[in-house]
């Protein structure tokens, strides 16, 4: 979600329909052929922050044509800003809004709107790095300890 002017976000907006996304890294493709994965995360161990998100309720069907799930479903989507130098040179557009800190977890679960939105903005070039890129040779994903929220 980049533009939280837009009519269709402003209903959105309030504290109970914000949420947070925990995550330890995220990925951005090269806008060149061949697409190239890089991976970004606060230091190379990949400790937890989280995307600023909204979430709500919608009624339809999910899933597959062989498995359909009909009713309610909660969707959630996070906030972007502009990208930060370190995102810049892949993916010139945007990058997601991190939250790294309880205080800033804090201020977008709870505060008001004016304080949430003042954290849709990149995070300082200093604060991100890449710690992957390119594809596994084996194709395996890889799976480590259960990280653990550093707040």
């Amino acid at each position: 979600i980049r533009n939280l002017t837009s009519p269709y976000w402003r209903g959105w907006l309030k504290p109970g329909w914000r949420c947070l996304v925990p995550a330890s890294s995220f990925c951005e493709y090269t806008d060149s052929q061949p697409k190239v994965p890089h991976w970004f995360a606060l230091d190379p161990s990949r400790p937890l922050f989280a995307f600023a998100g909204l979430w709500r309720p919608w009624t339809g069907t999910r899933g597959t044509k062989a498995e359909p799930v009909e009713g309610e479903h909660r969707l959630f989507a996070f906030l972007t800003c502009p990208a930060n130098d370190v995102v810049r040179p892949i993916h010139a557009k945007a990058m997601p809004v991190l939250l790294t800190t309880q205080e800033e977890c804090d201020t977008w679960l709870e505060g008001t709107t004016e304080d949430a939105l003042a954290l849709q903005r990149p995070l300082p070039d200093d604060a991100l790095q890449v710690v992957a890129k390119g594809q596994r040779e084996d194709g395996q994903r890889e799976d480590g300890p259960e990280p653990s929220l550093p707040f």
